[in-house]
């Protein structure tokens, strides 16, 4: 990478997988770059006796549910439960759920993976009956071409878009606005980000064309697409699952996007130009020159 020809320089700082929608995150040192993300990024749901996908939108407690990603398998621990084992060569038969507005081809992970989603997000006397799924690869759930005009940009059960981006400058100045509040610091795993850069302003993530990360396979690069709109999940304490206003509300009070009609965004979503099979890793440069519209 020629540093000099870029507006801005920046190293990624962190990364993060979830393997689970809306269960916490994984943290790495390195991921690998596939078509859809992060490798394993949302390759499994949970559904409810419909198909339809839940998340902590409805379920909070969700996010207590903490993967870990071993050689062979995923194994799921949550307080008060034994472990789940989640063998990654392993499914049962296929069906189809739907999330958001896609209804999509899926493998169900079988009824002990249902019982324990069950037992653990049911509450007392709202007995819950989900399952498990995974993405079938098979098929290609693309990201919205009003955001990707002629790339097409497939991903697994992510909200929209493979890849998000955010970044230590962007939190800083959260945490900044919320001490001065008299609030306490929050985490960025409130934001469920992919990729954290260091280095760069707060939200100039929101400013750049496209990033071009060096990695030992070669330049990667994602472009940064559409801002991510903020539902009350940042609310949510990854570590109680309680969820308190102070974080949205505070965001209300500076990040209202006209790019999305005036939805409260952090952190921007990307898509996958450059680089599939490369390894991304905490440390490696990232340049990328401003947008200017």
């Amino acid at each position: 990478m020629n540093a000099p020809a870029f507006d801005l320089q920046a190293t990624i700082a962190r990364l993060f997988v979830y393997p689970v929608k809306s269960c916490a995150g994984v943290e790495l040192d390195e991921a690998l770059l596939i078509e859809t993300g992060l490798e394993f990024d949302r390759a499994w749901m949970v559904v409810d006796a419909d198909g339809e996908f839940v998340t902590q939108r409805e379920l909070p407690r969700m996010v207590l549910i903490r993967p870990q990603l071993k050689h062979y398998e995923m194994v799921l621990r949550a307080p008060g439960m034994l472990a789940l084992h989640v063998a990654f060569d392993r499914v049962e038969k296929p069906v189809r759920v739907r999330v958001w507005k896609d209804h999509v081809k899926a493998y169900d992970m079988g009824d002990i993976a249902a019982q324990w989603f069950s037992d653990f997000l049911s509450e007392p006397g709202r007995p819950r009956q989900l399952r498990m799924v995974r993405f079938d690869p098979e098929q290609q759930r693309l990201s919205s071409r009003q955001w990707t005009g002629e790339v097409e940009a497939p991903n697994q059960f992510a909200d929209g878009f493979p890849i998000l981006v955010a970044s230590e400058g962007s939190m800083a100045e959260l945490n900044a606005k919320l001490a001065a509040a008299g609030h306490g610091a929050v985490g960025i795993e409130r934001f469920r980000p992919n990729v954290v850069l260091a280095g760069i302003e707060a939200h100039d993530e929101d400013r750049v064309e496209t990033l071009h990360i060096s990695t030992a396979e070669g330049e990667a690069t994602l472009r940064p697409v559409k801002p991510c709109a903020r539902c009350p999940m940042p609310d949510i304490d990854p570590a109680t699952a309680l969820s308190t206003p102070e974080v949205g509300d505070m965001l209300r009070t500076y990040r209202a996007d006209p790019r999305v009609d005036g939805a409260i965004t952090f952190g921007m979503n990307a898509i996958v130009l450059q680089g599939v099979e490369h390894a991304l890793r905490v440390g490696q440069p990232v340049g990328a020159n401003l947008r200017f519209e």
